[in-house]
């Protein structure tokens, strides 16, 4: 099994992924509000001179992004990721999001097929 989490910037793709992954068989999931490092960096009102080159590098509109955690068994894992890529139009395009997995050690609470 592998945790994959997806850091979606394009949140306006959110509610029809979502729909995408249920149709294609991958339930369960935790949705969460998040926030960049720069941009949190921006909020605090500091005006250090080594950020505001970065801040240019950034979209100052975009206030948050949408996390989501899923639980995967391996076979999954690749299904994710073609759905994921198909309703983004690629995470390669900018500003778009970050997808990463990391194996998990262990799970509990997801029933007979999570253990």
């Amino acid at each position: 099994m592998q945790v994959v989490m997806l850091v979606l910037n394009k949140t306006e793709c959110l509610e029809e992924l979502l729909e995408a992954l249920l149709e294609n068989g991958i339930h369960g999931g935790t949705v969460l509000d998040s926030t960049g490092m720069m941009r949190v960096i921006d909020q605090s009102g500091d005006d250090l001179p080594m950020f505001g080159a970065f801040r240019q590098l950034f979209d100052p509109e975009r206030k948050s992004s949408k996390t989501l955690v899923m639980v995967l068994e391996d076979a999954e894992v690749e299904i994710a990721r073609r759905v994921i890529g198909k309703v983004t139009g690629g995470l390669d395009k900018p500003d778009t999001g970050i997808l990463f997995a990391m194996p998990a050690l262990f799970v509990e609470g997801l029933g007979a097929g999570g253990q």
